[in-house]
């Protein structure tokens, strides 16, 4: 098959299109012909700094197709079927093989680029809102980064349950677009200190919870929150040390929680989330959205326009 692989962590072209062996079918999973890869955060994070395990990996965690085997021992999945998975690398490849505990049936309806774009983003981010956050109606979310696939999904249920949601983004062009899927508030972090808009927004009270899945913002992010809220960090887009002072949140009685989703998909709380929000989304009352699509043999390109741009929505490669 046809892949995209690295021998050495650095830019986007140490990408190579290749031809690599076809991975074979586990006797607990199945291997899927994939039709779109949804290109995720850590996937340009591992790529730019994780040194591969072996010559020739295939990275990437998100992708949907079509089931071409089946594993002797896997009861509830079957050929023909469309399904879209997550796993912590093989996803840039015309084939993989996974877990059939971590793939998800598609629904009806539902674009498989969206479905492939989906489970990372949306499981993520309610597992950050709800799980780990305690969102409830009434209160007040900001959000880091809002026009990322973690940002979009997060502004999207925080506004159905109910909540005022403020989010950061990369100039004002993209907020019309975030309003539209449930923004109150959006705030330039080029042109406006964050902390002082939040605390205007709030008549001085501070924000009931933060989702940052950046990192370099987690200082501002404390700041923003009111005594006793809650602060969900998730990942570390922003790529440095995760430094910050402590000692105010200790002095405000505030709460911190480190998500880490590669160990969360698979519980069942979180895989019949990630079921509910694929069918939602087949309905149209979520929407997972892809910014731009690339084919497989440009997975290069793709990860230099996911990286240097502040895009809205996935990125997804495609089979040639």
């Amino acid at each position: 098959m046809k892949a995209a692989i690295y021998d050495h962590p650095g830019p986007p072209d140490v990408l190579r299109y290749v031809d690599v062996p076809d991975p074979v079918c586990p006797s607990d999973g199945v291997l899927i012909r994939v039709e779109a890869a949804a290109i995720e955060g850590g996937d340009l994070i591992n790529r730019a700094s994780t040194p591969p395990p072996h010559p020739a990996f295939v990275l990437g965690y998100a992708a949907a197709g079509e089931i071409v085997a089946v594993g002797e021992k896997v009861r509830d999945r079957h050929m023909g079927q469309k399904v879209t998975s997550f796993d912590l690398a093989g996803s840039h490849a015309e084939l993989r093989a996974v877990a059939a505990s971590r793939t998800w049936p598609v629904p009806e309806g539902l674009d498989i680029a969206a479905a492939a774009a989906l489970p990372i983003a949306f499981g993520t981010a309610h597992h950050c809102l709800f799980a780990r956050g305690g969102l409830k109606r009434g209160e007040t979310v900001l959000i880091q980064a809002g026009a990322g696939g973690v940002g979009l999904a997060a502004i999207q249920l925080a506004h159905q349950a109910g909540a005022t949601v403020l989010a950061t983004v990369s100039g004002d062009r993209r907020a019309g677009r975030l309003v539209a899927l449930g923004l109150d508030h959006a705030i330039d972090h080029r042109s406006a200190d964050v902390v002082d808009t939040v605390m205007r927004l709030t008549e001085g009270r501070g924000v009931d919870l933060v989702v940052d899945p950046v990192g370099t913002t987690l200082q501002a992010s404390l700041a923003a929150l009111r005594p006793e809220g809650r602060l969900v960090f998730v990942g570390n887009a922003g790529g440095s040390q995760l430094t910050i002072d402590l000692w105010p949140a200790l002095q405000a009685n505030r709460s911190l929680f480190g998500v880490f989703m590669g160990t969360q998909f698979e519980k069942p709380d979180v895989y019949s989330t990630v079921s509910r929000m694929l069918e939602q989304a087949a309905l149209g009352h979520l929407k997972a959205i892809v910014d731009r699509t690339f084919p497989l043999a440009a997975a290069a390109e793709a990860h230099a326009y996911a990286e240097g741009n502040s895009i809205l929505g996935r990125v997804v490669l495609v089979p040639n």
